[in-house]
């Protein structure tokens, strides 16, 4: 008698466990649709001027708009956040075309930047440095959900306007078919859960 009532409670233990594991997989399945749906497929907004640029260092496409921008005179000064110890400067002069004299008039590199929590607190800290009120931020279009995250936490007094840039590799229509950019996206979506947990319970960074 008492091996069946143990069988019957080891059953019922597995059984609300299953029921946990699916419930958990539904929500998480439903996060990911509503965050694919918010990645952006366009620029919402490519004619207003801010305050300054911000460029997040990590993809194609996103250093040639930033100085594009610039060079439309849609803000005075440009960040590069989280560029890599290693990179000369030449380097990046030949990525953007620009001379050494424009650089030290309206672009500043940052170096200290690892991930995208730490791009928000350098960009953050050059932000209320310059005195600067408005910013548009330039980021790959999956990655901008998870950095305007970021960046409205770490400045939630300035004005953002997302610029995102979309890489031809990663194709975010029919993403599911794509294993290359599926297992991106789900990537994207898991670092974008941890930061939200992170921003809430003031945990470490992410990356």
């Amino acid at each position: 008698m008492f091996r069946r009532r143990r069988e019957r409670r080891r059953r019922r233990r597995i059984t609300v466990l299953l029921i946990l594991l699916l419930a958990g997989l539904g929500v998480w399945g439903w996060g990911l649709t509503r965050f694919v749906g918010g990645i952006p497929r366009t620029v919402a907004d490519d004619q207003r001027k801010t305050d300054a640029i911000i460029v997040l260092t990590g993809g194609t496409l996103r250093l040639e708009t930033g100085f594009e921008l610039l060079s439309r005179r849609l803000a005075e000064k440009l960040l590069v956040s989280g560029v890599d110890k290693s990179v000369p400067l030449e380097a990046v002069l030949r990525v953007t075309g620009m001379t050494l004299e424009d650089m030290a008039c309206c672009v500043t590199l940052g170096y200290m930047a690892e991930d995208t929590g730490s791009n928000a607190s350098e960009s953050a800290a050059w932000v209320r440095s310059n005195r600067i009120s408005s910013v548009r931020l330039v980021t790959a279009g999956y990655h901008m959900p998870r950095s305007l995250l970021e960046f409205r936490a770490a400045l939630p007094d300035v004005e953002i306007v997302p610029h995102p840039v979309f890489p031809e590799q990663v194709m975010i229509e029919d993403w599911w078919r794509r294993p290359g950019t599926a297992s991106l996206v789900i990537g994207e979506y898991n670092k974008y859960l941890l930061a939200a947990l992170r921003n809430l319970f003031g945990l470490g960074s992410d990356n």
